[in-house]
């Protein structure tokens, strides 16, 4: 089926985030650590004693710095926005595409960061341009759905693997254009056959994270988060100022680890400072200053991808039984 609706644990799952966001927060990230642990280990040792400094598994492209949701978890929503507008320049996005081809990049790219991607009117002509350059890739658009039209979701739809839409709302039920678009994708597989269209629901105040802090609704303590974080060695997030940042967790585009306007983007994704954030956060996050109250954990997707490295790399036996897998 072309199309699905996911909603974590269902009716219980949504009550929980709604009227014990504490609890559901914590519990959450509980679980995650924990089930997590060994598998992270395994691939920080594989990523820090290879030969050659493997490529990101996913590369998170914002172009545009801009969001028009008001999520609560979130600063780059349009209530709580601080950082200076920025645009990337087409110049740079366009290098960056050619450097991934380059390179022979055939891991995850989206064109989203912390921001809305439809906000960008050049995202299309983006999208287009990074298939034709990147045949391989898995690409795919993560969207809040509130500018997302049928005739955007077709027009997209040649270009990704697989298209996100969270549907932040405060009940449980989905908004008229993006049931909308559920109908027609379910009522013409054919159009969609080669696309996972994705709708996510989400509770527009739920409580996740204090991502280093910069979370509106959770905001950080001093307690010392001692698990490492598979981040730095799984993601590269390029800003629209054209600097690597550190990770989603920079909502205010404060860290700098290589500007691509000055490095090439390999040489960037090995920059000095980026080896000297693994070799801190290898054996736990109080060893750098932004992550050390942070208690963010990565999606899904990044597990699934870190688990076919490994397996493919002869370093774990035995398939990994996913609870993540969307």
């Amino acid at each position: 089926m072309p199309v699905r609706i996911h909603n974590f644990l269902g009716r219980l799952g949504w009550n929980a985030r709604k009227y014990l966001p504490g609890l559901a927060s914590e519990s959450y990230l509980k679980l995650q650590f924990v089930s997590r642990r060994k598998l992270q280990k395994d691939y920080i040792e594989y990523f820090m004693t290879a030969k050659e400094v493997p490529q990101p598994l996913v590369v998170n492209l914002e172009t545009i710095n801009r969001c028009n949701s008001t999520c609560e978890f979130c600063t780059a929503n349009k209530n709580a926005e601080k950082r200076p507008y920025m645009r990337m320049e087409e110049e740079l996005f366009y290098s960056i595409i050619d450097q991934l081809a380059d390179w022979g990049y055939k891991g995850h790219l989206t064109m989203y960061g912390n921001n809305e991607p439809l906000l960008d009117t050049r995202i299309m002509e983006f999208h287009k341009y990074a298939r034709e350059k990147l045949p391989d890739a898995f690409i795919f658009m993560s969207t809040n759905g509130l500018l997302l039209t049928i005739d955007k979701v077709k027009e997209v739809v040649p270009y990704v693997n697989q298209l996100v839409i969270n549907n932040y709302s405060m009940e449980m039920k989905l908004y008229d254009n993006i049931q909308e678009i559920y109908e027609y994708v379910k009522a013409n597989p054919d159009e969609f056959k080669d696309v996972d269209v994705l709708i996510q629901m989400r509770y527009l105040k739920e409580v996740l994270t204090n991502r280093a802090g910069s979370a509106p609704n959770k905001p950080a303590t001093d307690k010392v988060i001692k698990e490492t974080c598979l981040m730095p060695y799984t993601d590269m997030w390029i800003m629209p100022n054209g600097k690597l940042g550190i990770c989603c967790c920079d909502n205010l585009e404060v860290t700098d680890l290589a500007d691509l306007h000055e490095v090439p983007l390999k040489e960037g994704w090995n920059s000095k400072k980026y080896q000297m954030l693994r070799k801190a956060i290898r054996t736990g996050r109080q060893n750098y200053p932004f992550c050390k109250n942070c208690d963010f954990i990565d999606a899904g997707l990044r597990m699934d991808a870190v688990d076919d490295v490994l397996k493919n790399s002869g370093t774990m036996h035995g398939a990994r039984q996913s609870m993540f897998r969307k």
